[in-house]
């Protein structure tokens, strides 16, 4: 799984690299698959349930799911890419979401307190702690910031299959703190806080896939994922 993350945080280095004005998120798209199979891993998203590429790409409004295609990239797009590839039957998953061109002050905030929430849930990892902590380590900077939650879309566990038990929601209403999972240490799951500017209602659209902010405005995605370790969280999908 190291290896797995390993390669998925060069791919979404290389695509942080890239990805600028006038680049369509389907350019993108061979650019990930290219590199994933050059590393002699499999594009984990290509296929899965029908999906047809092998990033997610959403851009603006669009919270996760995207397709990429022929949208061409625009200054001040928040373009969110989600990778994820299997290496020797084994899976990792993150996603990043990048400021293209001149991004408002607006966007880049958005995007720093999604990171934020995601080193916050990072930082509360320990063996036995419940996946209930780390959904309220989220949910603590994404209420202060005033910014909405997607709860319909979670983090999972994560190992030979890309989906596992448990999952990981961004929110943790107070009835189920003492109910949830605790994880024990060597566990492996992917967090992946979904923030919003409105609203924390989300709509599919008509493709099947792309998830959207159901007021249209934007979100930012950030995912990675990491394992329970004896002194604390270890990041796997990291160089």
């Amino acid at each position: 799984m190291r290896e797995a993350g390993r390669i998925v945080a060069e791919v979404l280095e290389l695509l942080k690299k890239k990805a600028r004005v006038g680049l369509t998120t389907g350019e993108l798209d061979a650019m990930a698959e290219s590199a994933i199979r050059e590393k002699g891993a499999l594009p984990a998203f290509k296929g899965y349930r029908g999906f047809p590429a092998s990033i997610c790409a959403s851009v603006n409004c669009e919270v996760v799911h995207g397709i990429p295609g022929g949208r061409v990239l625009k200054s001040g797009d928040l373009l969110s890419v989600d990778v994820g590839v299997f290496w020797q039957d084994f899976a990792g998953d993150a996603a990043v979401t990048i400021c293209i061109g001149e991004c408002s002050e607006d966007a880049v905030r958005l995007v720093k307190k999604t990171e934020e929430s995601l080193e916050a849930a990072i930082n509360v990892i320990e063996p036995g702690v419940r996946v209930s902590d780390i959904s309220r380590a989220i949910e603590s900077v994404a209420r202060k910031a005033n910014y909405g939650l997607v709860e319909t879309y979670t983090g999972h566990g994560i190992g030979a299959k890309m989906h596992e038990p448990p999952q990981v929601p961004n929110v943790a209403p107070k009835h189920i703190w003492t109910k949830s999972p605790g994880l024990p240490e060597g566990a492996t799951i992917a967090i992946e806080p979904m923030l919003t500017e409105g609203t924390s209602d989300v709509e599919v659209l008509e493709d099947g896939w792309t998830v959207v902010t159901a007021d249209r405005k934007p979100a930012a995605h950030i995912e990675h994922t990491v394992a329970v370790g004896e002194h604390g969280a270890v990041l796997l999908t990291v160089l």
